[in-house]
């Protein structure tokens, strides 16, 4: 198994309690115009996880599948990802991730050097697709964790309301 898929598999099992650990409120806040809020990011993640399970997919299909690039900001709005609950968000980001781990799962270790180009890129690996994936994953939710931990410590908590983060 590759590394990133390890690394895939040990997210998808760690991460949803802790994003779980932000309150609705919180995961709603935008931190200035034209900036997602936590909810919009993670859900930028969902869509990025739909985009390369396909890409997985079609690679292992197909020889040399010409993929199309997504518009992200686009993506976001048409999902509403602001107006959404933060919970529904944050299981199916992981039960995306879980198919796309399922997929991932059945690569041999000869498939990993197929190929693909996505828009108008060179040739991509199907190791350096799932890699990069990975990586800009846990680039996002390490900002969406930083965020929360901004706000939650900006904010002073009402008598009603349980800590935004443990931890912090």
């Amino acid at each position: 198994m590759q590394p990133a898929v390890e690394l895939l598999k040990h997210l998808v099992e760690t991460e949803p309690s802790l994003l779980a650990e932000l309150s609705e409120d919180v995961a709603a806040v935008k931190p200035s115009s034209g900036k997602w809020s936590p909810k919009e990011e993670l859900g930028h993640l969902l869509d990025s996880a739909a985009n390369n399970h396909q890409r997985i997919v079609r690679m292992l299909f197909e020889d040399r599948p010409a993929m199309p690039g997504y518009e992200q900001q686009r993506w976001v709005q048409v999902h509403a990802y602001q107006q959404r609950d933060w919970h529904e968000i944050i299981d199916t980001w992981a039960a995306l991730n879980r198919q796309l781990l399922a997929a991932a799962n059945t690569v041999g270790d000869a498939d990993w050097a197929r190929t693909c180009t996505i828009g108008d890129s060179e040739p991509l690996t199907l190791s350096f697709v799932v890699e990069d994936y990975v990586a800009h994953m846990r680039h996002h939710l390490a900002h969406i964790k930083e965020a929360g931990c901004r706000l939650a410590h900006d904010r002073p908590p009402t008598t009603a309301q349980r800590p935004l983060i443990t931890g912090h």
